[in-house]
Protein backbone atom coordinates (compact mmCIF):
# COMPACT_ATOMS: atom_id res chain seq x y z
CA UNK A 1 0.00 0.00 0.00
CA UNK A 2 1.64 3.10 -0.85
CA UNK A 3 2.27 5.50 1.93
CA UNK A 4 -0.17 8.53 2.58
CA UNK A 5 0.83 12.20 2.91
CA UNK A 6 -0.02 12.12 6.22
CA UNK A 7 1.80 9.00 7.57
CA UNK A 8 5.25 10.76 6.42
CA UNK A 9 4.41 13.30 9.27
CA UNK A 10 5.90 10.44 11.32
CA UNK A 11 9.24 11.61 10.08
CA UNK A 12 9.56 13.82 12.88
CA UNK A 13 8.40 12.54 16.13
CA UNK A 14 9.23 9.35 18.00
CA UNK A 15 5.80 6.91 17.80
CA UNK A 16 3.29 8.30 20.38
CA UNK A 17 3.52 6.28 23.75
CA UNK A 18 0.90 3.42 23.50
CA UNK A 19 1.26 3.17 19.57
CA UNK A 20 1.86 -0.12 17.96
CA UNK A 21 5.44 0.59 16.68
CA UNK A 22 4.91 -1.75 13.69
CA UNK A 23 2.51 0.29 12.20
CA UNK A 24 4.61 2.83 11.65
CA UNK A 25 6.29 3.33 8.36
CA UNK A 26 9.16 6.26 8.74
CA UNK A 27 10.57 8.63 6.00
CA UNK A 28 13.50 10.97 5.52
CA UNK A 29 14.12 12.88 2.65
CA UNK A 30 17.62 13.00 1.43
CA UNK A 31 17.06 15.42 -1.27
CA UNK A 32 19.94 17.95 -0.83
CA UNK A 33 17.44 20.78 -1.60
CA UNK A 34 15.75 19.24 1.35
CA UNK A 35 16.83 22.09 4.62
CA UNK A 36 14.35 21.36 7.35
CA UNK A 37 14.33 17.77 8.93
CA UNK A 38 12.46 16.98 12.05
CA UNK A 39 10.80 20.48 11.24
CA UNK A 40 8.14 19.66 12.87
CA UNK A 41 9.58 18.39 15.94
CA UNK A 42 9.65 19.97 19.40
CA UNK A 43 13.36 20.24 20.24
CA UNK A 44 13.24 18.66 23.83
CA UNK A 45 15.97 19.15 26.15
CA UNK A 46 19.18 17.74 26.17
CA UNK A 47 21.95 16.41 28.32
CA UNK A 48 24.92 17.23 26.27
CA UNK A 49 26.46 20.06 27.33
CA UNK A 50 29.90 20.03 26.03
CA UNK A 51 30.48 23.24 23.86
CA UNK A 52 34.36 23.68 22.76
CA UNK A 53 35.87 26.58 22.42
CA UNK A 54 35.85 26.88 18.76
CA UNK A 55 32.59 25.68 18.11
CA UNK A 56 31.25 28.41 20.17
CA UNK A 57 32.81 31.20 18.51
CA UNK A 58 31.50 29.57 15.61
CA UNK A 59 28.08 29.20 16.82
CA UNK A 60 27.91 32.89 17.81
CA UNK A 61 28.83 34.16 14.40
CA UNK A 62 26.81 31.58 12.45
CA UNK A 63 23.76 30.82 14.82
CA UNK A 64 23.88 33.55 17.46
CA UNK A 65 20.18 32.97 18.12
CA UNK A 66 20.12 29.17 18.74
CA UNK A 67 19.84 28.37 22.89
CA UNK A 68 21.94 25.87 24.55
CA UNK A 69 19.16 23.53 23.95
CA UNK A 70 18.97 23.63 20.41
CA UNK A 71 22.68 23.67 19.51
CA UNK A 72 22.83 20.32 22.17
CA UNK A 73 20.12 18.94 20.39
CA UNK A 74 21.02 16.30 17.71
CA UNK A 75 17.49 17.02 15.83
CA UNK A 76 18.16 20.79 15.90
CA UNK A 77 21.65 19.71 13.89
CA UNK A 78 19.66 18.04 11.73
CA UNK A 79 17.15 20.09 10.86
CA UNK A 80 19.67 23.61 10.48
CA UNK A 81 22.77 21.47 8.42
CA UNK A 82 24.36 22.79 5.52
CA UNK A 83 22.56 20.96 2.17
CA UNK A 84 22.64 23.96 0.17
CA UNK A 85 25.56 24.86 -1.26
CA UNK A 86 25.54 28.49 -1.14
CA UNK A 87 25.12 28.65 2.00
CA UNK A 88 27.69 26.51 2.92
CA UNK A 89 29.84 28.92 0.61
CA UNK A 90 29.60 31.57 3.46
CA UNK A 91 31.45 29.06 6.14
CA UNK A 92 33.61 28.13 3.61
CA UNK A 93 34.65 31.68 2.81
CA UNK A 94 34.07 30.80 -1.08
CA UNK A 95 33.47 33.48 -3.17
CA UNK A 96 33.43 31.84 -6.95
CA UNK A 97 30.34 29.40 -6.34
CA UNK A 98 29.71 28.18 -9.70
CA UNK A 99 30.81 25.24 -9.07
CA UNK A 100 28.57 24.34 -6.24
CA UNK A 101 25.63 25.45 -8.60
CA UNK A 102 26.27 23.02 -11.41
CA UNK A 103 27.17 20.21 -8.50
CA UNK A 104 23.93 20.85 -7.35
CA UNK A 105 21.86 20.47 -10.43
CA UNK A 106 24.13 17.15 -10.79
CA UNK A 107 22.35 13.71 -9.78
CA UNK A 108 25.97 13.45 -7.49
CA UNK A 109 25.36 12.52 -3.62
CA UNK A 110 23.65 14.82 -1.74
CA UNK A 111 25.17 17.42 0.65
CA UNK A 112 24.44 17.31 4.09
CA UNK A 113 26.94 18.94 7.05
CA UNK A 114 25.70 19.52 10.62
CA UNK A 115 26.43 23.30 12.09
CA UNK A 116 28.60 21.05 14.86
CA UNK A 117 30.84 19.59 12.07
CA UNK A 118 30.80 22.84 9.89
CA UNK A 119 32.11 24.43 12.58
CA UNK A 120 35.46 22.32 11.83
CA UNK A 121 35.76 23.45 8.84
CA UNK A 122 35.60 27.28 9.20
CA UNK A 123 38.39 29.46 9.07
CA UNK A 124 40.74 26.93 7.07
CA UNK A 125 41.96 27.03 3.66
CA UNK A 126 39.91 25.12 1.07
CA UNK A 127 42.35 22.16 0.42
CA UNK A 128 41.87 21.76 4.54
CA UNK A 129 41.71 17.73 5.18
CA UNK A 130 38.36 17.90 6.62
CA UNK A 131 36.86 20.19 3.93
CA UNK A 132 37.85 17.50 0.93
CA UNK A 133 36.21 14.66 2.53
CA UNK A 134 32.63 16.15 2.76
CA UNK A 135 32.22 19.15 0.71
CA UNK A 136 31.51 18.65 -2.64
CA UNK A 137 34.15 18.92 -5.87
CA UNK A 138 33.69 18.97 -9.81
CA UNK A 139 36.27 15.57 -9.51
CA UNK A 140 33.21 14.12 -8.61
CA UNK A 141 32.14 14.29 -11.94
CA UNK A 142 35.17 12.46 -13.51
CA UNK A 143 34.52 8.72 -14.24
CA UNK A 144 38.12 6.31 -14.21
CA UNK A 145 38.31 2.92 -14.90
CA UNK A 146 37.41 0.35 -12.52
CA UNK A 147 34.71 2.73 -11.19
CA UNK A 148 31.35 1.03 -10.23
CA UNK A 149 28.26 2.30 -8.95
CA UNK A 150 28.16 -0.73 -6.44
CA UNK A 151 31.90 -1.68 -6.52
CA UNK A 152 31.21 -4.31 -3.75
CA UNK A 153 27.73 -6.06 -5.79
CA UNK A 154 26.25 -6.12 -2.67
CA UNK A 155 22.90 -5.70 -4.50
CA UNK A 156 23.39 -8.88 -5.79
CA UNK A 157 24.50 -10.22 -2.34
CA UNK A 158 20.74 -9.22 -0.81
CA UNK A 159 18.02 -12.39 -0.08
CA UNK A 160 16.01 -9.52 0.78
CA UNK A 161 15.85 -5.94 0.14
CA UNK A 162 18.75 -3.91 2.27
CA UNK A 163 20.41 -6.91 4.21
CA UNK A 164 23.42 -8.09 2.85
CA UNK A 165 24.84 -11.87 3.17
CA UNK A 166 28.55 -11.64 2.10
CA UNK A 167 29.64 -13.69 4.97
CA UNK A 168 28.60 -17.06 6.24
CA UNK A 169 27.81 -16.27 9.58
CA UNK A 170 26.98 -13.01 9.55
CA UNK A 171 24.85 -10.35 7.58
CA UNK A 172 24.80 -6.30 6.99
CA UNK A 173 21.24 -4.71 8.03
CA UNK A 174 20.94 -1.42 5.65
CA UNK A 175 18.62 0.15 8.48
CA UNK A 176 18.40 3.90 6.72
CA UNK A 177 19.64 5.48 3.75
CA UNK A 178 19.80 8.62 5.83
CA UNK A 179 23.11 10.41 6.96
CA UNK A 180 24.21 13.26 9.54
CA UNK A 181 26.82 14.18 7.09
CA UNK A 182 27.36 12.89 3.62
CA UNK A 183 31.24 11.86 2.82
CA UNK A 184 32.28 12.39 -0.47
CA UNK A 185 33.78 8.90 -1.18
CA UNK A 186 30.76 7.00 0.13
CA UNK A 187 30.38 2.89 -0.86
CA UNK A 188 26.81 3.01 -0.90
CA UNK A 189 26.47 6.83 -2.58
CA UNK A 190 24.12 4.52 -5.01
CA UNK A 191 21.90 3.97 -2.00
CA UNK A 192 21.60 7.49 -0.51
CA UNK A 193 21.04 8.80 -4.31
CA UNK A 194 17.54 8.48 -4.36
CA UNK A 195 15.33 11.19 -3.27
CA UNK A 196 13.65 9.35 -0.12
CA UNK A 197 14.35 6.34 1.46
CA UNK A 198 11.89 4.78 3.19
CA UNK A 199 12.98 2.64 6.37
CA UNK A 200 11.16 1.82 9.63
CA UNK A 201 9.42 -1.34 10.83
CA UNK A 202 7.98 -2.39 7.72
CA UNK A 203 11.11 -1.95 5.78
CA UNK A 204 13.02 -3.80 8.60
CA UNK A 205 10.33 -6.82 8.84
CA UNK A 206 11.50 -9.16 6.00
CA UNK A 207 15.24 -8.34 6.79
CA UNK A 208 14.21 -9.49 10.97
CA UNK A 209 12.11 -12.44 9.89
CA UNK A 210 15.69 -13.17 7.23
CA UNK A 211 17.55 -13.68 10.13
CA UNK A 212 15.55 -15.31 12.46
CA UNK A 213 15.17 -17.92 10.19
CA UNK A 214 19.22 -18.56 9.35
CA UNK A 215 20.43 -20.01 12.03
CA UNK A 216 23.75 -19.62 10.74
CA UNK A 217 23.64 -15.85 11.48
CA UNK A 218 25.41 -15.20 14.51
CA UNK A 219 26.44 -11.38 14.05
CA UNK A 220 24.23 -8.89 13.11
CA UNK A 221 25.99 -5.33 11.63
CA UNK A 222 23.21 -2.47 11.70
CA UNK A 223 24.80 0.09 9.21
CA UNK A 224 22.98 2.26 6.40
CA UNK A 225 23.20 5.00 5.41
CA UNK A 226 23.37 5.93 9.75
CA UNK A 227 21.17 3.66 12.47
CA UNK A 228 22.33 6.31 14.87
CA UNK A 229 20.30 8.88 12.76
CA UNK A 230 17.16 6.80 14.03
CA UNK A 231 14.73 8.25 16.81
CA UNK A 232 15.74 6.30 19.84
CA UNK A 233 12.74 3.58 20.16
CA UNK A 234 12.90 2.73 15.98
CA UNK A 235 16.56 1.79 17.20
CA UNK A 236 15.73 0.26 20.28
CA UNK A 237 12.83 -1.72 18.35
CA UNK A 238 15.00 -3.21 16.03
CA UNK A 239 17.82 -4.21 18.87
CA UNK A 240 15.32 -5.98 20.70
CA UNK A 241 14.34 -7.77 17.67
CA UNK A 242 17.30 -9.05 17.02
CA UNK A 243 18.46 -9.50 20.54
CA UNK A 244 15.11 -11.62 20.94
CA UNK A 245 16.34 -14.06 18.38
CA UNK A 246 18.61 -16.81 19.84
CA UNK A 247 21.31 -17.49 17.99
CA UNK A 248 22.05 -13.93 17.05
CA UNK A 249 25.01 -13.78 19.73
CA UNK A 250 26.78 -10.31 18.92
CA UNK A 251 24.94 -7.32 17.35
CA UNK A 252 27.33 -4.38 15.84
CA UNK A 253 26.75 -0.44 14.96
CA UNK A 254 28.02 1.21 12.34
CA UNK A 255 28.19 4.88 12.16
CA UNK A 256 29.94 8.21 11.71
CA UNK A 257 27.55 10.28 14.15
CA UNK A 258 29.78 10.20 17.21
CA UNK A 259 32.51 12.02 15.06
CA UNK A 260 30.09 14.29 13.03
CA UNK A 261 26.98 14.47 15.41
CA UNK A 262 28.69 13.89 18.76
CA UNK A 263 25.00 15.50 20.63
CA UNK A 264 23.48 12.54 19.76
CA UNK A 265 24.80 10.50 22.09
CA UNK A 266 22.65 11.62 25.26
CA UNK A 267 22.82 9.27 28.11
CA UNK A 268 19.24 8.33 27.52
CA UNK A 269 20.71 6.45 24.63
CA UNK A 270 23.53 4.62 25.92
CA UNK A 271 21.44 3.87 28.81
CA UNK A 272 18.79 2.24 26.37
CA UNK A 273 21.88 0.54 23.91
CA UNK A 274 23.47 -0.87 27.02
CA UNK A 275 20.25 -3.13 27.33
CA UNK A 276 21.33 -5.37 24.47
CA UNK A 277 24.79 -6.46 25.11
CA UNK A 278 26.91 -7.20 23.86
CA UNK A 279 26.91 -4.75 21.53
CA UNK A 280 29.74 -3.14 19.73
CA UNK A 281 30.02 -0.05 17.80
CA UNK A 282 32.30 0.70 14.58
CA UNK A 283 32.87 4.34 14.48
CA UNK A 284 34.05 5.77 10.61
CA UNK A 285 36.93 8.25 11.90
CA UNK A 286 38.59 10.12 8.80
CA UNK A 287 41.47 12.43 10.75
CA UNK A 288 42.69 13.13 13.78
CA UNK A 289 41.14 17.22 14.04
CA UNK A 290 37.57 15.15 14.35
CA UNK A 291 38.80 14.06 18.31
CA UNK A 292 37.46 17.54 19.66
CA UNK A 293 36.06 17.65 23.54
CA UNK A 294 32.57 16.94 22.01
CA UNK A 295 33.65 13.74 20.44
CA UNK A 296 35.66 12.84 23.58
CA UNK A 297 32.57 12.87 25.92
CA UNK A 298 30.57 10.95 23.25
CA UNK A 299 33.12 8.41 23.15
CA UNK A 300 33.66 8.00 26.79
CA UNK A 301 29.25 7.64 27.60
CA UNK A 302 29.65 4.74 24.54
CA UNK A 303 32.62 3.04 25.87
CA UNK A 304 31.37 3.88 29.92
CA UNK A 305 28.20 1.91 28.56
CA UNK A 306 29.78 -1.17 28.00
CA UNK A 307 30.24 -1.04 24.40
CA UNK A 308 33.23 -1.56 23.03
CA UNK A 309 34.09 0.58 19.88
CA UNK A 310 36.26 0.22 16.47
CA UNK A 311 37.23 2.73 14.63
CA UNK A 312 36.85 2.58 10.68
CA UNK A 313 39.30 4.68 8.46
CA UNK A 314 39.03 4.79 4.89
CA UNK A 315 42.51 5.78 3.23
CA UNK A 316 42.34 8.77 1.40
CA UNK A 317 44.72 10.88 -0.50
CA UNK A 318 46.21 14.40 0.65
CA UNK A 319 43.39 13.82 3.70
CA UNK A 320 45.25 10.79 5.76
CA UNK A 321 47.64 9.59 3.84
CA UNK A 322 50.96 9.93 5.78
CA UNK A 323 52.59 7.78 8.57
CA UNK A 324 52.32 11.07 11.11
CA UNK A 325 48.76 11.72 10.48
CA UNK A 326 47.53 8.20 10.84
CA UNK A 327 49.81 7.62 13.97
CA UNK A 328 48.19 11.13 15.45
CA UNK A 329 44.74 9.57 14.69
CA UNK A 330 45.34 6.12 16.64
CA UNK A 331 47.10 7.36 19.72
CA UNK A 332 43.71 9.89 19.86
CA UNK A 333 41.73 7.31 19.04
CA UNK A 334 42.66 4.70 21.98
CA UNK A 335 43.14 7.83 24.49
CA UNK A 336 38.97 8.20 23.98
CA UNK A 337 38.85 4.08 24.25
CA UNK A 338 37.99 3.52 20.52
CA UNK A 339 40.65 0.17 19.23
CA UNK A 340 41.93 1.35 16.01
CA UNK A 341 40.59 -2.20 13.56
CA UNK A 342 40.12 -0.93 10.00
CA UNK A 343 41.78 0.81 7.48
CA UNK A 344 40.11 0.36 4.26
CA UNK A 345 41.81 1.42 0.71
CA UNK A 346 39.03 3.56 -1.05
CA UNK A 347 36.55 1.48 -3.09
CA UNK A 348 36.49 2.51 -6.87
CA UNK A 349 33.04 4.60 -6.69
CA UNK A 350 32.09 6.80 -9.57
CA UNK A 351 34.34 10.17 -9.59
CA UNK A 352 36.37 8.77 -6.59
CA UNK A 353 39.79 8.90 -8.33
CA UNK A 354 40.54 12.03 -6.82
CA UNK A 355 40.71 10.32 -2.67
CA UNK A 356 42.33 6.73 -4.16
CA UNK A 357 45.84 6.12 -2.97
CA UNK A 358 48.20 3.75 -4.22
CA UNK A 359 48.31 0.05 -2.77
CA UNK A 360 51.94 0.73 -1.92
CA UNK A 361 50.73 3.91 0.29
CA UNK A 362 48.49 1.52 3.18
CA UNK A 363 51.46 -0.73 3.32
CA UNK A 364 54.27 1.95 3.92
CA UNK A 365 51.65 3.59 6.62
CA UNK A 366 51.44 0.20 8.33
CA UNK A 367 55.08 -0.55 7.97
CA UNK A 368 55.52 2.68 9.40
CA UNK A 369 53.16 2.22 12.38
CA UNK A 370 54.47 -1.63 12.92
CA UNK A 371 57.16 -1.26 15.83
CA UNK A 372 57.03 2.27 16.12
CA UNK A 373 53.64 2.05 18.73
CA UNK A 374 51.45 -0.64 20.46
CA UNK A 375 49.84 -3.04 18.81
CA UNK A 376 46.90 -2.09 20.61
CA UNK A 377 47.03 1.03 17.92
CA UNK A 378 47.75 -0.66 14.47
CA UNK A 379 44.67 -1.40 12.27
CA UNK A 380 44.31 -4.46 9.54
CA UNK A 381 44.56 -2.31 6.59
CA UNK A 382 42.25 -4.25 3.86
CA UNK A 383 40.71 -3.59 0.71
CA UNK A 384 37.29 -4.84 0.13
CA UNK A 385 37.45 -6.59 -3.18
CA UNK A 386 35.33 -5.21 -6.17
CA UNK A 387 32.87 -8.11 -7.28
CA UNK A 388 32.07 -9.16 -3.70
CA UNK A 389 35.25 -10.96 -2.21
CA UNK A 390 35.07 -9.15 1.12
CA UNK A 391 37.96 -7.99 2.91
CA UNK A 392 41.52 -9.13 1.94
CA UNK A 393 43.95 -7.95 4.24
CA UNK A 394 47.32 -6.79 3.15
CA UNK A 395 50.69 -6.30 5.49
CA UNK A 396 54.12 -5.81 4.44
CA UNK A 397 56.39 -7.91 3.56
CA UNK A 398 57.42 -9.46 7.11
CA UNK A 399 57.64 -13.11 5.81
CA UNK A 400 60.47 -13.71 3.50
CA UNK A 401 60.31 -17.31 2.47
CA UNK A 402 62.17 -20.31 3.66
CA UNK A 403 65.77 -21.03 3.84
CA UNK A 404 65.67 -24.96 4.50
CA UNK A 405 64.85 -25.31 8.15
CA UNK A 406 64.42 -21.97 8.58
CA UNK A 407 60.87 -19.65 8.14
CA UNK A 408 63.09 -16.15 7.16
CA UNK A 409 61.74 -12.90 9.08
CA UNK A 410 62.06 -9.11 8.04
CA UNK A 411 61.57 -7.03 11.26
CA UNK A 412 60.32 -3.21 11.44
CA UNK A 413 63.45 -2.00 11.31
CA UNK A 414 64.33 -4.33 8.30
CA UNK A 415 66.66 -6.39 9.74
CA UNK A 416 66.41 -10.10 8.43
CA UNK A 417 66.13 -12.94 11.51
CA UNK A 418 65.98 -16.90 10.94
CA UNK A 419 63.01 -18.92 12.54
CA UNK A 420 63.64 -22.82 13.17
CA UNK A 421 60.84 -24.51 12.02
CA UNK A 422 61.38 -28.16 10.01
CA UNK A 423 58.70 -29.06 7.99
CA UNK A 424 59.08 -32.84 8.97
Amino acid sequence: METQKSDIVQQDLDPPLGQDLSSIELVLETNAAEDQLFRKTEIPASDFKTISQGVQKFRELFFPESTDKQWNSWRWQIQNSYSNFKKLSEVLGFHDISDFDFLSKSRKLPLRITPYYASLLYGKPIEYALSKSVVPSKNELILSSGEENDPLHEDSMCPVENLVHRYPDRVLMLSTGFCSVYCRYCTRSHMVLKEKKHFGVKAWERSIDYIRNNPVVRDVIISGGDPLTLPDKHLEFLLSSLRAIPHVEIIRIGSKVPMVMPQRITNTLVKMLKKYHPLYMSIHVTHPDEITPEVEEACNRIADAGIVMGSQTVLLKDINDSVDTMKTLIHKLLKIRVKPYYLYQCDPIPGSLHFRTPVTKGLEIIQGLRGHTSGYAIPHYVIDAPGGGGKIPLLPEYYQGRDGDFVMLKNFEGKEFKYYDPTK
